[in-house]
């Protein structure tokens, strides 16, 4: 497998030499006819040259299937499902608690619980912590609303030394940008289907 792409590596070499060269015969060529002949055989050149660059780039991918890991998939759905379960189950106790002590309605609780998981997540990406949760938990950490304030944050931690406006108002949105684009789409969406169905 290596010699073969040394091979064709060589010969991708010799054909962009070959491109090269035909390209600057081109320049110089004065008659219609001859510049039609050169352009033929540039088109050959970059036709071959797709080929062995495609032939390569399918020989790294088989050779990078054989050398990498697979990953252990049940045991990131275990810590995806661990992680995300965990925040809300955070967030379905604090309802409870503001359901029991001060007697809120439902609706009034769970803006409560909302808030206190972004304001929590906020505060834990903030000193790094939410950074290792995400590590172990992978997509359970972005639980919805707890992923939108990291990636708010996130964004603005990285940004803060380009400045308030070029660097965090700019910037702040660039992660979470499309979640609210989608998000706004797909409620404008469904909103629209359930008006339809009723």
């Amino acid at each position: 497998m290596g010699r073969q792409d040394e091979r064709l590596e060589e010969e991708l070499a010799l054909l962009r030499e070959e491109h090269a060269h035909l390209v600057s015969q081109r320049v110089l060529a004065e008659g219609t006819s001859e510049q039609e002949h050169y352009d033929r055989l540039l088109q050959k050149n970059e036709i071959q040259c797709a080929r062995i660059q495609e032939q390569l780039n399918q020989d790294y991918q088989q050779s990078a299937k054989v050398v990498m890991p697979k990953p252990p998939i049940v045991r990131n759905v275990w810590h995806a499902f661990l992680v995300g379960g965990m925040i809300c189950t955070a967030g379905q106790i604090v309802i409870l608690l503001m359901q029991e002590l001060y007697g809120m309605d439902f609706r009034s609780a769970s803006g409560i619980a909302s808030v206190t998981v972004v304001i929590v997540t906020a505060i834990l990406t903030g000193i790094g912590v939410y950074d290792e949760i995400g590590r172990f938990g992978g997509a359970g950490s972005m639980v919805p609303i707890s992923g939108f304030s990291n990636s708010i944050v996130s964004a603005a931690l990285e940004w803060k030394a380009s400045g308030m406006i070029y660097g965090i108002g700019a910037k702040i949105f660039t992660i979470a940008g499309p979640v609210i684009l989608y998000g706004t789409m797909a409620s404008v969406f469904l909103g629209l289907v359930y008006y339809l169905l009723q």
